[in-house]
């Protein structure tokens, strides 16, 4: 059984203000805000600007983007103070460059089944972490698909690894009990419906992450 302490627990596709603070009251320490408009989970910058005012400082704000450029997310970044962006489509490596330099956390999205592969990890050597995710639903993420975690392992590179795809209450002891991973990132598994968080489900995963402490 690996123990290794995980850092970074994600609540992500957050929609509602009051839902996402609940949310890090709840202890998550990280939530996503997803700016991709095909996604249900997609926020206007209105309401993600009231989810940002309302969260302490230390809460790792994310902004989730797929294939977006420099201009676009920096704009978001800017008017919401994010203190991290998500790339979670096949963006150049050069974009991770450029966000660091702005003193961001930059998570790069990499695939089981779709581009880019896990085996590509390489390429994104300068990201903050790797978010190790399957890929093959219908959306960039939040398709609730489960898939063989323990692939992970193919992963090469050394940079920390978020998992997310399917995770819910009922299964996350099991997966980091097994696997190597410093983040876990959550979101149809704790829901009601898309956006909207159910809170219970929300305690009961955290608990089961700092239960593996």
């Amino acid at each position: 059984m690996i123990k290794k302490k995980i850092k970074f627990i994600k609540i992500c596709g957050l929609t509602d203000p009051d839902n996402a603070l609940q949310c890090v009251n709840a202890g998550a320490n990280a939530i996503g805000l997803v700016f991709h408009e095909k996604s249900p989970r997609h926020i206007s910058d209105k309401k993600a600007e009231t989810i940002c005012r309302n969260l302490s400082s230390d809460v790792t704000t994310t902004g989730v983007f797929v294939d977006k450029n420099y201009n676009f997310i920096m704009k978001k970044v800017n008017r919401l103070s994010l203190k991290a962006v998500q790339l979670h489509g096949n963006e150049n490596p050069q974009l991770i460059n450029d966000l660091r330099a702005q003193n961001l956390i930059v998570i790069k999205g990499i695939f089981s089944k779709k581009q880019p592969y896990f085996k590509d990890a390489h390429v994104y050597k300068h990201a903050s972490f790797l978010l190790a995710e399957c890929g093959k639903g219908i959306l960039p993420g939040g398709n609730a698909e489960t898939w063989n975690w323990a692939d992970i392992s193919t992963i090469k590179g050394g940079l920390p690894i978020i998992l997310a795809g399917g995770l819910d209450p009922y299964n996350i002891q099991n997966i980091i009990n097994q696997i190597n991973i410093s983040g876990v990132d959550v979101s149809s598994g704790v829901e009601t419906c898309p956006g909207i968080k159910d809170l219970a489900k929300v305690r009961q995963f955290i608990q089961q992450v700092k239960n593996h402490q």
